[in-house]
């Protein structure tokens, strides 16, 4: 298998790199979701404070953004299966050793580092996909966000019984396995590639940069002008920024709201699975449709409407068609898997691919940092929910206007600089 040549058949020697990509899919949200719904039972043994509580809502979203920012260089020295090898066995050190900390300090540090490298991993899947599957972008960004919304959903499901019967240490650090299943077929790929193994044999004789092969894709100073310099880029930056922005703060304090307009603490919990199992058609559904449409600004067009009357139900009449909202703000977040669909389909090669990917997902999860913690201030000021919904319809606003320019079809690589 040569990671630079696919098949030219639909999937015929590529089952190895599939079930990676989707391996890795399935790794992508377990270190967030498995431990929000054990936060009481690991505060109790740890008695964690209210800021400390606070930060394990905010590292995630940071450890996307810095992490991710960092896969492109890495990815640019080592190439990108090896780099992915690194990611998933830094989630995997940071989710056991996580597990095994003896303070609330060691739990965030290594919180962190497991999820700095599901951050990696992140930014690392687009460009995977481009060099793999360029005839199935669609299909393949499908299967891992699908996979990636299972990560999600299925943790908070038994996090808490087994930390019930067996301790929440165990319900944290289980989930390492599912890393370690998904650095095998990365292996092999590497294995029997003769290009990657003369790769990592120059690196480790540290040979010139003129003597590493060529064909182990390396997004380099030329790609990242081109991709910074990108209107569409910055489009996709802004797209990212606000759909993930509106989906974070949502996720925060989605129970909050609920509970604030007389549904009960326990209704909130409820809605929030509902919000995230949502995602789940979306993820099968809108890659595949953006890889066939030239344009696919009119699907962006559908979920925004879904965020507008969604936010605004909630918003207006909290108590009264709560069903109808929250089943409309569960498909609006579907413009995620467009955004990473459109990093390989607007990307000319690989390596355009790898420097793009960074600078979406790293500016865009940086951006959205400030959202949770911004409208949980907002909040403590006013005293009222709406004018974090006003906040929250200005970014989807954001979303429609910037994804009408990241939609055009352009590709990256073609393009004129800003």
């Amino acid at each position: 298998m040569h990671p630079s040549t696919p098949s030219p058949a639909p999937w015929r020697g590529r089952f190895v790199v599939l079930a990676g990509i989707v391996l890795v899919g399935l790794n992508l949200r377990i270190a967030v979701a498995a431990v929000s719904p054990i936060v009481d039972v690991v505060r109790q043994d740890f008695a964690l404070s209210a800021t400390q509580v606070g930060l394990l809502g905010t590292i995630p979203v940071a450890s996307f953004a810095v992490f991710g920012s960092l896969a492109t260089p890495v990815a640019r020295r080592l190439g990108l299966e090896p780099t992915m090898i690194l990611a998933l066995l830094l989630s995997v050190g940071g989710e056991v050793a996580r597990a095994l900390a003896g303070s609330a300090p060691e739990f965030l540090v290594w919180s962190v580092l497991a999820l700095g490298g599901l951050g990696m991993g992140n930014v690392l899947l687009p460009p995977l996909i481009k060099r793999y599957f360029p005839d199935r972008i669609g299909a393949v960004t499908a299967a891992y966000s699908v996979a990636m919304s299972l990560s999600a959903a299925v943790p908070p499901l038994v996090a808490l019984p087994v930390a019930q019967a067996v301790g929440w240490r165990w319900s944290v650090g289980m989930w390492a396995v599912l890393g370690l299943a998904a650095v095998v077929p990365w292996v092999v790929v590497i294995a029997q590639s003769v290009s990657a193994r003369a790769h990592l044999r120059g690196l480790l004789r540290r040979a010139p940069r003129h003597e590493r092969p060529a064909a182990l894709v390396r997004a380099g100073a030329q790609e990242s002008r081109i991709v910074w310099r990108s209107r569409l880029a910055w489009a996709l930056v802004l797209t990212f920024f606000a759909n993930t922005t509106c989906t974070y703060v949502l996720f925060a304090w989605l129970p909050e709201i609920l509970a604030d307009a007389g549904l009960g603490d326990d209704v909130g919990g409820r809605w929030l699975a509902v919000f995230a199992i949502l995602g789940l058609p979306a993820s099968i559904v809108t890659p595949v449709l953006t890889a066939r449409m030239r344009n696919p600004y009119p699907l962006v067009v559908g979920f925004v409407a879904c965020w507008v009357v969604g936010l605004l139900g909630l918003m207006l009449a909290p108590a009264q068609g709560t069903a109808l909202w929250m089943v409309l703000l569960g498909i609006g977040p579907g413009a995620f898997p467009i955004m990473l669909a459109l990093i390989g389909l607007r990307s000319r090669t690989p390596a355009i691919a790898t420097a793009l990917s960074g600078m979406v997902q790293g500016l865009g999860y940086g951006l959205a940092v400030v959202g949770p913690v911004g409208i949980g201030v907002l909040h403590d000021a006013t005293g009222s929910w709406d004018q974090a919904f006003v906040v929250l319809l200005g970014l989807v606003g954001l979303l429609l206007v910037a994804g009408w320019f990241a939609c055009r079809p352009t590709m990256l690589g073609a393009e004129p600089a800003a």
